[in-house]
């Protein structure tokens, strides 16, 4: 490519992807550049709109925030898949949903985590461009298999709370829902395969005698249309669609609650501490729906901002430039707060929690163990030796 056709490409694609602002993931200036008027006669950036990494207050913060969810993402979603693993009255059919979750999160924290992170850490990706592809498909399989199984959770609940009688019991249950984890993840992964596919390593002149190597998602051949479709796509098939289906799901509970509570009189019993149980399980998946809804809104409203908005590259200023840092952080962030979610809200998860992790740092203490049959309409409940209490 001439001098004067990169020159022309440049400008051409100011809006899609070559800015200081171009991703979540690309860590450039937070100045706002203009590539006709910043690029010199080299085909280079002008030295005085670069900033160099080491001057950069993120540089310092952000792969500190990482450190943290690294640290806290893997002891968290590694217990929650020990305590499947080794509680065989844990495997329950909600509970294999949540360990599917555990299992994408635990994959992005080792997979992708260490190596994304340092976008902030170093000047140029280090890693090469098979790297670059990898942790791309990561990211896309985890937030795929995140929002995917949040959906089948709610409908699962759903149907256990309004349509208790057309629920699959026993084997049959485990089956089905085996399949529906195991369709969610091929078709994560199918969803995330063209990022992968199309991700390579952008070289960046950004002064006389010096590049960056930045790890892009979108090849230079199919701007500028190309980023809009991801970013519409994305947006609906991972965040858009399934929080409308969730949400439908949730208030057809709520006046299913409400409706019953006004009926209740005369109600079983047996019945009643059932829909008790369920109904909590619906809340706490509702809690896990809303972390994942607050984590990854503010990364999708930039990158719909970014990409749609014609004028974007000269609105891109401080706020702009904060806002992307912390949807960036916050996408990652979601893989370690779903252990913090459970550990919360589930009772069951907690006495766990403390038992395998805090073994070494609390007391003791007596607990109950409260499990619901498959078959059966009746609660359980059974001594399950000591935990220990923070």
């Amino acid at each position: 490519m001439t001098q004067l056709e990169e020159k022309q490409f440049s400008s051409e694609e100011d809006l899609w992807g070559f800015g200081p602002s171009a991703l979540p993931f690309v860590n450039f200036s937070n100045m706002v550049l203009t590539i006709d008027d910043e690029i010199d006669d080299n085909g280079t950036w002008n030295n005085t709109e670069y900033v160099p990494y080491e001057q950069r207050l993120e540089t310092y913060i952000v792969p500190a925030v990482f450190a943290l969810v690294f640290i806290v993402g893997l002891l968290g979603n590694g217990t929650l898949i020990f305590i499947f693993l080794l509680h065989k009255h844990m495997r329950t059919i909600p509970n294999t949903y949540i360990i599917s979750l555990a299992i994408g999160d635990f994959m992005l924290i080792v997979g992708a985590v260490p190596f994304i992170s340092t976008i902030y850490t170093f000047e140029s990706w280090p890693y090469g461009e098979f790297l670059c592809k990898l942790s791309e498909f990561m990211r896309d399989t985890s937030i795929g298999v995140t929002v995917f199984t949040l959906t089948m959770l709610s409908w699962d609940r759903y149907i256990a709370i309004v349509h208790p009688m057309k629920k699959y019991t026993g084997s049959r249950a485990r089956t089905m829902t085996i399949m529906t984890v195991c369709g969610i993840w091929f078709l994560s992964a199918a969803l995330a395969c063209p990022g992968a596919y199309f991700s390579f390593l952008w070289e960046v002149p950004v002064g006389k005698g010096k590049v960056i190597y930045v790890c892009y998602p979108f090849p230079k051949k199919l701007m500028p249309w190309y980023p809009r479709v991801v970013v519409l796509a994305k947006f609906l098939l991972l965040f858009g669609i399934p929080l409308i289906l969730i949400g439908s799901c949730y208030v057809m509970i709520a006046w299913h609650l409400i409706t019953s509570a006004r009926n209740n009189i005369g109600q079983n019993p047996t019945h009643a501490k059932q829909l008790k149980s369920r109904t909590k399980v619906a809340k706490t998946v509702l809690a896990l729906v809303v972390v994942f809804a607050v984590c990854l809104f503010p990364s999708h409203i930039f990158l719909i901002w970014y990409y749609f908005d014609p004028n974007a590259n000269d609105g891109y200023n401080g706020f702009w430039h904060s806002w992307k840092i912390m949807g960036y952080v916050l996408a990652f962030a979601n893989s370690c707060l779903n252990p913090i979610a459970l550990y919360m809200i589930s009772g069951v998860f907690r006495n766990y929690f403390k038992r395998h992790l805090f073994c070494f740092c609390c007391k003791p203490v007596e607990i109950r163990k409260e499990t619901v049959t498959l078959h059966s309409t009746t609660l359980r409940h059974t001594p399950e030796g000591t935990i220990r209490n923070v």
